[in-house]
């Protein structure tokens, strides 16, 4: 039960057909996982714009029902395909596998997926405690969510490398079926690190320097492992692409449903899902990237790194530089299309700034120069640890 078994033959391929043109399937764990890392996303957003929307939950409110199922479909999954191995596989299946705890035998991806599933499906009891005790969070990195949040990106991790040990154990190096589910894995992955660190990258913030240290952090680190990683040519703009499709998806849909705020005071009032950040524009930037890693293949890696490092966060700062300001002040930006009237029931309607930047979130002349060269000394070293990373993906093997 390695990372993908082979498909049956007719008998008329001779065995040296069979051996050099055999097809391979990818293993239901490996499309299990990334259908749990999709529903974690949906539930994570959806939960987002509950609390903004309604306010008061439950430890079964229907959006924490969506994350916990993408923990359970990927852990009993992952389960299933360890279990099989290390009982019923044979000689063969358990030495291209890892082994773990002296006992147990499985695929790398599958044991970050259980892993994960069992941190997410820890943090619901612990949550629901958290609550009873101390009230509503008022950080996002409560302690519970904290281990949710590991719990997230751990499965999300492991359906990357699922993914990857398929594609490279499958002797044409993956069709496109494999590339794709990198690319959403991918894409889900980069959703949740940009969920987590919204509040520093939003369109308020967008003309703060610390937007854009924010970002060099995050974003030169994983897009550059994930060009490295992958068998695509344009693997880091599809996965930027795929992360602002989510994004988009759910900014469109979830303002078609009925919500109310259940908990007071209300200040803003509304009857509809208030929806989530329009996303980053991270294709452009993305491109850069690509665009280096194809066009200046055989220079050396640390040139080859800086180059992109550098080309993503100019296009990154330039681009969500006049983005921002449209989305933050613009009057065109408040319909359906770019969600920028969404607003915290909590919060009042006619604050000043609701559609204006605040002046400590405003950066300019020499402080603004001083936060791009720190960003740019960050995304290099990010995208260094990136290629690191991204050349450790690219030789999983199982």
């Amino acid at each position: 039960m390695d990372a993908i078994i082979p498909v049956n033959h007719t008998n008329n391929a001779s065995p040296q057909q069979t051996a050099t043109k055999a097809d391979y399937a990818i293993q239901p764990y490996v499309y299990a996982s990334v259908f749990s890392s999709l529903c974690i996303i949906v539930g994570l957003i959806w939960d987002i714009s509950w609390h903004m929307s309604i306010g008061r939950d439950g430890l079964l409110a229907p959006p924490h029902d969506v994350v916990y199922l993408g923990a359970i479909i990927s852990g009993l999954f992952s389960a299933y395909q360890v279990l099989g191995t290390t009982f019923w596989g044979s000689a063969l299946e358990k030495q291209s596998s890892i082994k773990f705890w002296g006992i147990f035998y499985g695929p790398l991806g599958a044991m970050y997926c259980i892993w994960g599933a069992i941190a997410m499906l820890t943090s619901a009891p612990f949550d629901d405690w958290w609550h009873n005790t101390y009230g509503l969070d008022v950080v996002i990195l409560s302690p519970p969510h904290t281990l949710l949040a590991l719990g997230i990106m751990m499965i999300q991790f492991g359906a990357m490398v699922a993914v990857l040990s398929s594609t490279h154990a499958a002797k044409d190096g993956g069709g496109a079926i494999h590339k794709w589910l990198f690319a959403i894995a991918s894409g889900l992955l980069l959703t949740s690190l940009f969920t987590l660190f919204s509040e520093y990258m939003n369109k308020a913030r967008s003309h703060s320097a610390l937007c854009y240290e924010v970002g060099a952090i995050l974003f030169p680190l994983f897009l550059i492992a994930v060009a490295r990683a992958a068998k695509m040519r344009w693997a880091a703009t599809a996965t930027a692409a795929v992360y602002m499709c989510v994004l988009l998806l759910m900014l469109w849909v979830l303002p078609l449903f009925h919500a109310t705020p259940r908990l007071g005071p209300v200040l803003n009032h509304f009857d509809h899902y208030q929806p989530f950040h329009f996303p980053l524009l991270l294709v452009i930037p993305a491109l850069a990237i690509d665009f280096v890693f194809f066009k200046f293949e055989k220079l050396k890696p640390f040139i080859k790194v800086v180059l992109a490092a550098i080309s993503f966060l100019l296009l990154f700062f330039i681009v969500q530089w006049y983005f921002g300001a449209f989305l933050e002040t613009s009057p065109l930006a408040r319909g359906w299309l770019f969600g920028s009237y969404s607003w915290y029931f909590r919060a009042n309607p006619e604050w000043p700034y609701r559609y204006a930047f605040h002046p400590d979130r405003i950066d300019a002349g020499i402080t603004l120069v001083k936060g791009l060269m720190i960003a740019g000394a960050i995304a290099i070293f990010t995208g260094l640890v990136g290629y690191k990373w991204g050349g450790w993906m690219k030789r999983v093997q199982r």
